[in-house]
């Protein structure tokens, strides 16, 4: 038995991923206000484009549409925002990637990605 994992030395040693290859992947929490003006298909659209970014290299947990909001201030001249937040798991290099398509994006007035693991 290895010890740390608890499972027979054989099967580790035997699975076709070497130690190297086997990449962890760590839980994350998107949050992002998409313009409110926008008509529903494209406020749907633009979630799903996130959740393809994501599930290129990620997978998607639990997707909450909290819908429209009143903004603590301003932002971009608007007083409300939609809102979206997608709990995923990703490698460390993904959320890089989502924030800076985030950033690129017309529709998307705010964002942010949160590391639940860390403490």
């Amino acid at each position: 038995m290895c010890e740390l994992v608890n499972t027979p030395c054989a099967d580790i040693m035997s699975s076709p991923f070497s130690p190297q290859e086997v990449k962890k992947m760590t839980k994350y929490e998107v949050m992002f206000i998409i313009n409110p003006t926008l008509e529903d298909e494209k406020k749907n659209a633009t979630i799903e484009t996130v959740k393809g970014i994501i599930e290129a290299e990620g997978t998607v947990g639990k997707v909450n549409v909290w819908g429209m909001r009143k903004l603590a201030y301003p932002i971009q001249k608007k007083n409300d925002g939609y809102y979206v937040v997608i709990e995923f798991e990703a490698e460390t290099q993904l959320p890089k990637e989502l924030d800076r398509r985030l950033k690129i994006s017309d529709v998307v007035m705010r964002h942010i990605i949160v590391n639940k693991e860390e403490k």
